[in-house]
């Protein structure tokens, strides 16, 4: 990214101006170990996850790392890890503490006078990571790695929902083994795909054999394992247990002698035709490196996690209702999780990102391995992925958004290869419910189809017609520019291809239809379509309606540099042919329509307000205010919908439409302590637990009560309670930072950066 350098500085001179927050103030402490892993906490940096916690003396984490998908395209964890100490159960004066300002977790624990204190922490610029160990006096410890897929293990039934066959699979399913050894009082360990994946049925099924070749496979060859490094540990044999309903073996290494400190790394890699060999020598070698240079790293991390604390922060004090403290503080422990997956080469999934526990926690009758999510691992909903990484633009964290791009531009090129296979157009056609190699999940897309039921489309009542998701994430790519000065040039040929696809499979319908591509008064006919997966076979869906204008608007007002003159003349073209949206009266009131006409409903979404967020084009100080405001309080599916929940937007509207109770009722709901011990570990809503989309639409609501955008101005407080002091820094277009205040029911501006914009700031 190419900042300004008094931008850089600006936010640099900021920490000298913010003494009075400190993320410290939301740690989570607990003075009592966990009854299971469902109690465990979150720890991680780069795109490494564990979930950390005590039980009966032993220290345990499982690891997860973006990417590990099988054969079947399941998110495979690495494994788990328990660390012993034999003289010492931890069970006197025990603290687990998630130390936020270095993002590292912190045991101690006392026993007969042994004191032993760890610190577990992941390297943010590496794939790394530590357990560092001190005791008050020499002692030994044991060290398990736990392992669960020793032998191929057939998947059956609900167990498939953890990967791309769902319900219906195609013949027997099986997770395969891993490799795992011993090698000189250390272990290495890995999982490679074998030829055949799900990728190969799912061309096969959707009659793209014959373009095979040109498209984008990431299962092909994949491989990830890593190496475990214990100094002054020797090999210890295997022994067989079982934790939450499963079986494993566990690789022990013990001390060698007693001593005052020992150190253990874990080094992993991901990655495609990489040989077992050439992983095990590379994560070895990364492995002892990191173990000499651990003082250094670690104070690097240091620096990385106080830069990312100083970019954005909302902090409500103590004092303040129970409530309203525990919105701010989850508000920043989520966001702290998000920032585990900062590098990954995937995005951080919805149903769970990369802290899933034992799924039997989450669902009783799940009673499968720790490996289990519900709604798949390589296959992504985008309706869900998208508020994820909303909440990211306003929070400063564009660097964060960058997988989630170029998820979208890892697919781009299989998507394009739909559209001209299928229907002999450009364009790329990204569906819902879509594989992480740009093609609709093979149970979604459908097994028993009619034979003359379009190839291209997925056969599935929810999710037919549904593509113009993509849209939101262009926008965010646009938005990144607008807030941080995000490079966008690399992914031109993505907002290009996904606008295109509108303009022309529209038009190639229509003409199927009939003699005309366009209406009488020159617009396109979006039709079929639908509203989320709510209002199917729609005609002009508003959602997609204010989609396409909405991308379009803000594309047009790129510079000539990266959009030239002829160009801008084309989409100004396509933006002229984009349909009104529709409205309907509801008792005498005028009201935003989910779209012209529709057939069915068939979910309890609200796209009708989606003209109101994602989109801004209704909103405070803006035309139609009204309309928008009689849609969500007077159309009876918005009502008969209205939820906190999951991914329910409800508190988003209200914010954005000013309404303060109904914006605290909502998104309070939705930021509460979670039901967890780990208080932002809430679901499973509609998914899975932690839901990843509660908690961004929970970041989303929260920081709109706070600061809205509209046009060229910054809405200070738009619905916000003036009898709950808050404070906090965000971001806004123009690459705009402001930290302000509410203090005793009066708000005031703190700072703002650049200066310019203090002009254009208005505090409601």
């Amino acid at each position: 990214m190419r900042i300004p350098f008094i931008f850089i500085f600006c936010l640099l001179f900021s920490a000298g101006k913010a003494q009075e927050f400190a993320i410290s103030n939301y740690d989570v402490l607990w003075n009592s170990q966990s009854k299971n892993s469902s109690e465990s906490m979150p720890v991680g940096g780069g795109d490494i996850g564990l979930n950390v916690w005590v039980e009966d003396g032993d220290l345990l984490f499982y690891i997860s790392r973006s990417g590990l998908f099988d054969e079947n395209n399941t998110l495979l964890k690495v494994g788990r890890v328990r660390l012993r100490f034999p003289q010492n159960k931890l069970k006197e004066g025990f603290k687990q503490r998630l130390n936020l300002a270095d993002g590292a977790c912190h045991i101690s624990g006392a026993q007969s006078g042994l004191q032993s204190d760890v610190r577990i922490w992941v390297d943010v610029h590496k794939a790394v990571i530590h357990i560092d160990i001190d005791h008050s006096k020499a002692t030994n410890a044991q060290l398990f790695f736990e392992h669960w897929r020793f032998e191929d293990r057939a998947t059956k039934k609900k167990e498939n929902n953890q990967n791309s066959w769902k319900w219906a699979p195609q013949g027997d399913v099986k997770t395969y083994a891993d490799e795992v050894g011993f090698e000189n009082g250390s272990l290495y360990f890995y999982h490679q795909n074998k030829k055949q994946t799900v990728f190969d049925v799912v061309v096969k099924q959707q009659g793209l054999e014959s373009i095979k070749d040109s498209l984008f496979n990431p299962l092909d060859g994949r491989i990830f394992g890593g190496f475990l490094y214990a100094k002054g540990f020797v090999n210890a044999g295997i022994e067989e247990g079982n934790y939450i309903n499963t079986p494993f073996k566990a690789y022990e290494l013990k001390t060698a002698k007693p001593s005052k400190r020992q150190q253990v790394l874990i080094a992993l890699q991901t990655g495609q035709h990489l040989s077992p060999e050439k992983l095990k020598s590379e994560t070895q070698k990364l492995a002892l490196n990191s173990a000499s240079s651990a003082k250094k790293d670690f104070k690097n991390n240091q620096r990385w996690w106080a830069s990312f604390w100083n970019k954005s922060y909302i902090q409500i004090p103590k004092t303040a209702d129970t409530t309203a403290y525990q919105v701010a503080r989850n508000y920043n422990l989520y966001r702290y999780m998000l920032a585990c997956n900062a590098y990954g080469d995937y995005p951080t999934k919805f149903n769970g990102g990369l802290f899933t526990f034992d799924p039997v926690f989450t669902d009783s009758t799940a009673t499968f391995t720790p490996d289990f999510r519900n709604w798949g691992g390589g296959t992504h909903t985008a309706q869900n992925q998208r508020l994820v990484y909303w909440p990211m633009l306003k929070a400063g964290d564009a660097d964060l958004m960058k997988p989630q791009f170029d998820f979208y531009q890892s697919i781009l090129g299989n998507a394009e290869w739909r559209s001209k296979f299928y229907w002999g157009h450009n364009g790329a056609s990204f569906t819902e419910q879509i594989e992480n190699f740009g093609l609709p999940n093979p149970a979604e897309y459908g097994w028993k189809r009619p034979e003359s039921y379009d190839k291209g489309m997925e056969y599935n009542a929810w999710l037919e017609y549904e593509w113009d998701t993509v849209l939101e994430f262009c926008q965010m790519i646009l938005d990144a520019r607008d807030y941080q000065n995000f490079d966008v040039k690399p992914y031109l040929p993505l907002i290009k291809s996904s606008l295109r696809f509108f303009d022309e499979h529209y038009q190639y319908l229509a003409k199927k239809r009939g003699s005309k591509a366009l209406t009488a008064d020159g617009k396109l006919v979006i039709y079929p379509g639908s509203a989320a997966e709510t209002y199917k076979m729609t005609y002009n869906a508003s959602s997609t309606v204010a989609a396409l204008k909405t991308v379009l608007q803000n594309f047009l007002q790129l510079p000539n540099e990266l959009l030239n003159a002829d160009e801008k003349a084309q989409w100004q073209g396509m933006l002229t042919r984009i349909p009104e949206i529709s409205y309907r009266d509801i008792d005498g009131k005028t009201t935003i329509s989910p779209a012209t006409v529709w057939e069915r409903i068939n979910n309890v979404e609200t796209p009708q307000l989606y003209p109101v967020f994602p989109w801004k084009i209704f909103g405070l100080q803006k035309p139609g205010l009204d309309t928008a405001i009689n849609t969500y309080k007077f159309d009876p599916d918005a009502l008969r919908f209205r939820d906190s929940k999951g991914w329910k937007q409800d508190n988003i509207w209200a914010a954005r439409l000013g309404l303060t109770d109904e914006a605290v009722k909502y998104t309070f709901a939705k930021l509460k302590n979670s039901e967890r011990r780990f208080p932002a570990f809430w679901g499973p809503g509609f998914d899975w637990t932690p839901d990843h989309n509660w908690g961004g639409s929970g970041m989303i609501g929260l920081q709109e009560m706070l600061l809205q955008d509209v046009d060229d101005k910054i809405l200070l407080f738009p619905a916000w309670p003036k009898d709950i002091d808050v404070r906090f820094k965000l971001h806004a277009p123009q690459q705009t930072v402001v930290e302000a205040e509410v203090k005793n029911g009066k708000a005031n501006i703190i700072n703002v950066w650049p200066e310019s914009r203090r002009k254009d700031i208005i505090i409601k």
